[in-house]
């Protein structure tokens, strides 16, 4: 009976580190184009790219990937004003190029990558990935609910916090007033978190049961339908016309990204996908022959309810619309959730042992998780400035995190929260100061970065200051 217990608690502490990491490493992609200039500060920047250097990056992807296999598909990231950078990727490598579209560098933020990998996947072959992080998000919308449901008291005691009574007491309130407070953002996180999941294989089933598992059918009444395939060799895609074409037929469309299918073949073509001002839905799908005429749109502004929909749910979910408030206001909104979900696990943890169930070690590994995920991933950082692109950081990441945990559940009594604080308060400012007089160029977006991450290292110390004076005070 009482393995079946620790068990039953093991279970509900995994996927409460689950949800937590989720919470986390979401807060950090909000600006994951940010993080891109701060992990490379040096590249190099363009405000705008035009039809024609966008044509010679395409000309000059080809040209680096001569004698290699075949390309399939090449994407060219136009720059915008989160990430002023123009890339161009084949299936052999990505570059920065510069305004007239010549290659200037490797792209190589390998960090920031790492860290939505973490995110969307878990590090998990991408369906299973899905699977998971798509039925974390279904029961992260189901503890909502339930938590609202179990405090019939929890919309009227919203502005009611106990901090001086008690760490207990406090940990309470601070637990119930960010649930009620972030309540409409975390339902619709996970909510859209589930969606993004679990679709894929939703679209999966309907594939097998009604294309024959053919995915790109299954998908083409959202998305559009991919005109048929021809081998034989045809002269590159007039990219620059297509983009003027877009100009004159869309004005309002700004491009971010321009897709080439099949590129030297007589079914190549061209997918240019723009977005549009003052919309939710990530952007429409713009289709384009070989030659740079007009196919049509795929209908993700003007078209049915559901694809519209269908478009919106991913900028909902990862906040990539309205600028650098709303990315701001998601950010927080992630920090509360951590908040919540490390309190409420805090919390029935410390029940389990008021019940006699143990729990010891089990808080000493949750103590772990809270405090070792942001230390690991501020490790994999520096890991990644010392090592290059190729450092191991998923191989790095999990073993921290095996080792830390393994080691709380070893030596709980050494596990100390205010111990892991400190060295996670230290390491963010030392981070910030090296990167900002080490690296960072003097550009204001790569330059604020550092400024937060010093801050937020300073108020940890500060607070752990204060915490520390106050027991020596009392004691």
């Amino acid at each position: 009976m009482q393995r079946a217990l620790a068990g039953h608690a093991a279970i509900g502490l995994l996927a409460s580190a689950l949800i937590y990491l989720l919470a986390l490493t979401g807060t950090v992609v909000v600006i994951h184009d940010r993080w891109q200039r701060w992990e490379q500060p040096g590249a190099a920047e363009v405000a705008n790219l035009s039809p024609d250097a966008a044509q010679a990056a395409i000309l000059g992807a080809v040209a680096r990937d001569a004698g290699k296999p075949r390309t399939t598909h090449l994407y060219l990231r136009m720059p915008n004003a989160d990430l002023p950078r123009a890339v161009v990727t084949s299936d052999h490598g990505a570059s920065y190029v510069d305004a007239a579209g010549r290659v200037a560098g490797p792209e190589a933020h390998a960090w920031i990558e790492f860290v939505i990998g973490l995110h969307e996947y878990l590090h998990l072959p991408a369906t299973w990935g899905l699977i998971v992080v798509g039925g974390l998000g279904v029961a992260l919308a189901a503890l909502v609910v339930t938590g609202v449901l179990a405090h019939p008291r929890i919309l009227r005691d919203a502005f009611r916090l106990r901090a001086r009574h008690g760490a207990q007491v406090a940990r309470v309130d601070w637990h119930n007033r960010l649930g009620v407070w972030t309540l409409p953002f975390v339902l619709a996180l996970a909510l859209t978190g589930a969606f993004i999941g679990l679709g894929s294989v939703g679209f999966s089933v309907l594939a097998r049961a009604y294309t024959g598992g053919d995915m790109e059918k299954a998908y083409a009444p959202i998305f559009g339908r991919e005109p048929a395939a021809d081998a034989a060799p045809a002269p590159l895609p007039e990219i620059g016309r297509a983009l003027r074409t877009l100009a004159v037929r869309v004005p309002a469309a700004r491009p971010t990204y321009v897709i080439v299918h099949d590129p030297g073949t007589r079914g190549q073509h061209v997918q240019i996908l723009a977005e549009h001002p003052r919309r939710l839905i990530y952007g429409e799908s713009y289709a384009f022959d070989g030659r740079g005429a007009w196919r049509g749109a795929a209908g993700l502004s003007d078209g049915a309810l559901g694809q519209q929909f269908a478009a919106s749910t991913y900028n909902l979910h990862f906040g990539n619309y309205g600028g650098l408030g709303v990315e701001i206001a998601y950010m927080l909104g992630g920090l509360a959730l951590c908040g919540v979900t490390a309190t409420g696990t805090t919390m029935w943890l410390a029940k389990r042992r008021r019940r006699g169930l143990g729990g010891r070690r089990l808080t000493a590994c949750w103590t772990a998780v809270v405090w070792g995920v942001p230390l690991a991933l501020v490790a994999t950082a520096w890991l990644r400035a010392i090592a290059g692109p190729v450092a191991p950081l998923v191989l790095a990441f999990w073993t921290m995190m095996a080792a830390g945990v393994a080691a709380a559940a070893i030596w709980p009594r050494w596990t100390g929260e205010r111990g892991l604080r400190m060295v996670l308060a230290a390491a963010l400012v030392v981070t910030g100061l090296g990167h900002g007089l080490v690296l960072a160029p003097r550009v204001p977006a790569v330059l604020g970065i550092d400024a937060v991450l010093i801050v937020l290292g300073i108020l940890g110390l500060f607070v752990d200051r204060r915490l520390l004076t106050r027991r020596l005070h009392l004691g």
